[in-house]
């Protein structure tokens, strides 16, 4: 085994929890809860990323179903040649690119604002085409990924992620969602068991 390669795992974990730590710091309180707003009233939710983000986007769009509020992952593909036709006005729609520029997004956006569709853009550059275009931005920060090039869509995923597991808990906290819905709806597996235990 190489030398070094327990000092490349610890380094990850350091990273990545640093950048959980901070993330918070980058997150404005005002856009934060606009989004939980929308996204609290909206009849249909999408979210759309490419790679790691996309993957992040799959996560969120599960978390949605799983308080009840429908949404879906729309691949960036697939919503320009008609998956976004599931959006309609008043919905909202996710936009995760830690850039702001992936050329991917941003058709999708211009489909949002023709459609009146509330965007909410995840970035860490708030002077790009997604920021800028949005309604609604929040702001992610990362200092680096993990891998030894920081190339690796690694520390962006997490964060991304965690931004997206406080927004369902706001929307528990926003929507009065109760534990006995989740029952219904998650009958499987321990989980399941544990919620629906007499």
């Amino acid at each position: 085994m190489k030398d070094g390669i327990w000092k490349q795992a610890e380094d990850s974990f350091a990273i990545e929890s640093s950048a959980l730590m901070r993330a918070l710091e980058f997150l404005d309180r005002s856009s934060f809860e606009r989004a939980v707003t929308v996204l609290a009233n909206a009849v249909r939710i999408g979210a759309s990323g490419c790679g790691h983000s996309g993957i992040a986007c799959q996560h969120f769009a599960h978390l949605m179903c799983c308080i009840e509020l429908p949404a879906r992952f729309i691949s960036p593909a697939e919503a320009l040649h008609g998956a976004s036709g599931f959006l309609k006005q008043g919905d909202v729609m996710i936009l995760a690119s830690r850039g702001g520029k992936t050329a991917e997004l941003l058709p999708i956006l211009e489909i949002c604002q023709h459609k009146d569709v509330t965007v909410i853009g995840i970035t860490e550059n708030t002077e790009s085409p997604l920021a800028q275009g949005a309604d609604i931005v929040l702001k992610m920060h990362v200092e680096r990924e993990t891998d030894k090039y920081n190339s690796q869509g690694t520390t962006s995923f997490v964060v991304l992620s965690a931004i997206f597991d406080a927004l369902q808990a706001a929307l528990i906290e926003q929507t009065g969602f109760q534990n006995e819905q989740f029952a219904v709806i998650h009958p499987g597996g321990a989980v399941g068991a544990r919620l629906n235990a007499k």
